[in-house]
């Protein structure tokens, strides 16, 4: 064993021999750890197994191995595999201790883990579909969002299709990427259509980079998928709407008249003629009033009254053009008179055919009024912002999600106020990069606001540029998603998923633990009723009686055992009945005291001598307060004071029942994750993570509630609060 130390004890547990490799574990000069004791060098927090092994050796074996932190000469602290083996030599009790120093490599896998775990939630918490496959055309990995984004229900079922024929639409596309990748290396922004699993096509952006053997060899892919077929969609139609802007300027040119001072016309243009439907030569002699309603006639009298003689003058409105067909044209006229001659007037009458622009002011009308209604009943908060960060567009949900009134914002409050420090400039570096949907757009994103209290609110946030014909930028759009009630759904289905599978293991430890009762108790009878008749056979001054009333007293302690076994058993169907809290306490002690984790705790019980029952299921609660109190024994590594007090709430509706331990007490930073499903602070195999987390579910099912206090290196506290059964509460 060249790499291990090894050492060699007496019977009186000193060192006699240690080789050079121990000396470099511990620190100490060999001929300084000869003649020093093997507790005193192993000791701490493994001085009690020590000594177990040295008073029991029969109940570890020829040779016990297992981890240990052991502190060195120079006080630092090494984790150490460590092989104890007693042997004799010479009729002499020696024993032999191998070291062997794994520090390196309980540091190194706890960094893969550490690390693992890091790839595992990026994988999964990115909110576009990120993929593993191979050059076949199978997926081997994906995360949810491709799951959601293709509109398949399992991984399971994605991970079967074949990629070329069921996920493009074309599958040449397939061949176009793998070429890319060949020739580039990569392929970043691929634009292509996918079919999702209900055959709807989707515009994605695809990202990839090539997965090679070691020789080299392309053997799959991996990438970024970033559905596009809204952003595409909206693109159609601003491009279709911009189509149909430019048509309706291309309308412009104006009609001329003029009229002598009897409203006679005496020039009439193409214009003016292709308006009102009259050819020049039917307009010529016409009255311009002809043209008009009663209503317009004295508009323009009016008109005329205020120009006067003033040449300059200019004056315009809106009226109805009678037309040859014997309909009206909505137009806009303006009058300016001139004098050509000393004593004449003309009028000059401009014509601007609006019948078409009326009609598009009112569809913008209602256009605008079916927007703002739209945003403004939108279940999205909406916030437009100028380039200089004021608010300009600020809907009802935006209200709701921040908790502003519009007055608050308008004017008022710059965007920047919304973000935590710098997130409002992070997010217009992303507006104004092409990875994040291209320059001016934002896919939806994951980031923070705050709201009017300071709270901080996670959404997802959808975000846009607008600019003006010269590409320079106006404002900036967002599309904010409320992601609390989310993460709050999806946080209740994880725990009802780990209530399920806690159930299903604990009907199954319950079978299990029915059915050893059951086949126990048989002999238990037994032996109870055999050992009762011997009793009565014997006198009073046999000494065998006190042998035989020992025998009746254990067995009848395995009876107990087994009735609190078949009680356990029973817990798959909870049973809400009034329960006496000291008795549930007592019934769970009477289960672990006796443990060997439980030899060198003192349990000191406060258990209030009167306290009214608590609805729940007996079961349930004992499970709680074993999970509890072993997790105390844990905490103080078999060595401390567990204290449990019973007592009543000063508005005597609630039982409090808490666990005092002189235990290392609990990191601040942890404090606030002990509840979280599978969060331990065990190492690796010597914990689950599950059972604060279930205890939790159970205290909150029965209507109470559990919180700790903890001060390292002083211990912890657990409380747990239950109301009181109601006086009026019917039984069960």
């Amino acid at each position: 064993m060249g790499n291990d130390g090894i050492l060699v004890c007496n019977g009186e547990d000193h060192i006699v021999f240690a080789n050079q490799v121990a000396a470099e574990i511990t620190g100490y000069a060999r001929d300084e750890l000869v003649g020093r004791g093997l507790s005193a060098l192993l000791g701490g927090e493994n001085r009690a197994l020590l000594k177990d092994i040295q008073t029991n050796r029969r109940k570890y074996g020829r040779k016990f191995c297992t981890e240990m932190r052991i502190a060195t000469a120079r006080g630092n602290v090494k984790e150490a595999e460590v092989c104890i083996a007693p042997a004799k030599s010479n009729g002499k009790m020696q024993t032999y201790v191998y070291l062997r120093d794994v520090t390196e490599r309980k540091r190194f896998e706890r960094q893969i883990r550490e690390s693992e775990e890091r790839y595992r939630n990026l994988f999964e918490r990115v909110q576009h579909g990120i993929f593993i496959s191979t050059k076949g055309g199978r997926f081997l990995d994906c995360n949810r969002a491709l799951l959601a984004m293709l509109g398949y229900r399992s991984k399971e079922e994605f991970l079967k299709i074949n990629i070329a024929k069921d996920l493009y639409v074309n599958p040449e596309d397939r061949r176009t990427f793998q070429r890319l990748v060949e020739r580039n290396g990569f392929v970043k922004d691929f634009e292509v259509e996918f079919k999702r699993r209900d055959g709807q096509k989707i515009t994605i952006l695809l990202t990839a980079h090539p997965i090679r053997d070691g020789e080299g060899e392309i053997i799959g892919y991996q990438g970024l998928n970033i559905d596009i077929t809204e952003r595409k969609e909206m693109e159609r139609r601003v491009e279709e709407a911009g189509r149909k802007f430019q048509k309706i300027s291309e309308m412009g040119e104006d009609g001329i008249m003029m009229i002598d001072e009897g409203n006679r016309i005496i020039f009439a243009n193409t214009m003016a003629t292709e308006l009102t439907g009259y050819s020049n030569q039917e307009l010529l002699g016409m009255k311009f009033t002809d043209l008009l309603n009663a209503r317009d006639r004295k508009f323009l009298a009016e008109m005329h009254d205020q120009v006067g003689l003033d040449e300059s003058k200019r004056l315009c409105t809106e009226m109805k053009v009678h037309t040859a067909d014997r309909g009206t044209k909505e137009a806009e006229v303006c009058i300016t008179i001139a004098r050509p001659e000393a004593g004449t007037m003309n009028t000059y009458v401009y014509l601007k055919d609006i019948t078409e622009r009326k009609k598009m002011v009112n569809e913008i009308r209602r256009s605008n009024e079916f927007l703002t209604k739209l945003i403004a009943s939108s279940g999205d908060g909406i916030i437009a912002a100028d380039m200089k960060g004021d608010i300009i567009i600020f809907n009802k949900a935006a209200e709701e999600l921040l908790g502003y009134g519009p007055k608050e914002v308008m004017g008022k409050i710059n965007i920047v106020d919304f973000y935590p420090p710098g997130g409002a400039k992070e997010i217009m570096g992303k507006l104004r990069s092409e990875e994040y949907g291209g320059m001016g757009r934002l896919t939806p994103q994951q980031v923070i606001l705050v709201n009017k209290s300071g709270e901080h609110i996670p959404i997802q946030l959808s975000a846009s540029v607008v600019y003006d014909e010269q590409g320079k930028e106006l404002a900036s759009v967002g599309f904010f998603t409320d992601l609390r009630p989310r993460i709050k759904m999806e946080k209740e289905l994880e725990e009802t998923h780990l209530q399920l599978v806690n159930s299903e293991k604990m009907a199954s430890l319950g079978k299990l633990a029915a059915g050893i009762a059951h086949e126990i108790n048989n002999p238990l009878g037994g032996i109870l009723i055999y050992s009762s008749l011997m009793m009565e056979e014997l006198g009073g001054a046999d000494s065998r009686k006190q042998d035989l009333e020992k025998i009746v007293q254990e067995a009848t302690r395995c009876k107990d055992i087994v009735k609190s076994l078949l009680e356990f058993s029973r817990q798959t169907e909870p049973k809400m009945e009034p329960i006496d809290v000291n008795k549930a306490i007592t019934d769970g002690l009477f289960f672990l005291e006796h443990q060997a984790l439980f030899h060198n705790i003192d349990i000191a019980k406060n258990l209030a001598p009167v306290l009214p029952g608590v609805r729940g299921n007996a079961g349930q609660l004992k499970q709680v307060f074993m999970n509890i109190i072993v997790n105390a024994a844990e905490a103080m590594h078999g060595n401390g004071t567990l204290t449990i007090t019973t007592t009543l709430s000063q508005d005597q509706k609630a039982v409090w029942i808490d666990f005092a331990d002189t235990g290392e007490g609990i990191p601040r930073e942890n404090l606030s994750r002990i509840f979280d499903p599978f969060f331990t602070t065990k190492e690796l195999g010597k914990g689950t993570g599950l059972g604060l987390s279930t205890s939790y579910g159970i205290i909150d099912a029965h209507g109470g509630r559990i919180d700790v206090k903890s001060q390292v290196g002083k211990g912890t506290t657990f409380r747990i609060e239950l109301p009181v059964e109601p006086e009026d509460a019917e039984s069960p």
